[in-house]
């Protein structure tokens, strides 16, 4: 019954959402809401869970000194922005606990996403090289998108129009052509989800 259950919860909710696009109804639009709002309640109830794995995961690091550096850290800011945060005042502007998350969060997350570029310029720079008609294909289409936003007179005029054709035609096109197989890639994973033959959400295949 362990394994017999969640799979039967798991088709039975599935199988309804599936099926209330196809009901124009206040009742189908109600049990669309309505479980709707269960997912919210879910991820609530879930979010307790992941912290206390990742404290306990960063508190067993604590004992191994190659680690235990790092998880302090994590520990420690976890607790100091959860401590900050208790006061009804700590979310206006200026408090400390806005501080924090203004002049260390958001510089760090600036600063990684700054370090994404040298990663982007390195790969482009690999997969860029005209050793092919389509890597030279790839070079010359990337060339004349960068180069829009350089300004070159009336040949940015030109080159404009040709960015908005391969913008709006080919790249369009193979995008239409990415989500229509993301799309049946996902419609063919929830119907084996709904049918019990995907059970890797239960901790196995």
């Amino acid at each position: 019954m362990k394994r017999e259950i969640p799979i039967l919860i798991v088709g039975i909710t599935g199988f309804a959402m599936l099926i209330q696009y196809f009901i124009p109804t206040d009742w189908s639009e109600f049990i669309f809401t309505y479980s709707q709002d269960w997912v919210i309640v879910i991820g609530i109830i879930a979010m307790p869970l992941g912290i206390w794995s990742l404290v306990k995961a960063n508190v067993n690091k604590l004992k191994v000194p190659g680690e235990r550096f790092y998880s302090a850290v994590l520990l420690g800011g976890f607790l100091i922005m959860v401590l900050t945060c208790l006061k009804e005042e700590s979310r206006m502007a200026g408090s400390f606990h806005m501080d924090l998350f203004n002049y260390v969060l958001v510089p760090i997350q600036a600063t990684i996403f700054s370090l994404l570029a040298f990663f982007i310029a390195s790969a482009a720079y690999r997969a860029f090289r005209a050793r092919s008609i389509l890597a030279t294909i790839l070079l010359l289409t990337a060339f004349l998108i960068m180069a829009r936003f350089i300004p070159l007179g009336p040949i940015s005029i030109i080159n404009l129009k040709i960015d908005a054709w391969i913008l709006q035609v080919p790249n369009m096109a193979a995008n239409r052509a990415i989500m229509m197989g993301i799309g049946l890639g996902a419609t063919a994973t929830a119907m084996k989800i709904i049918l019990g033959i995907e059970r890797t959400y239960m901790g196995h295949d």
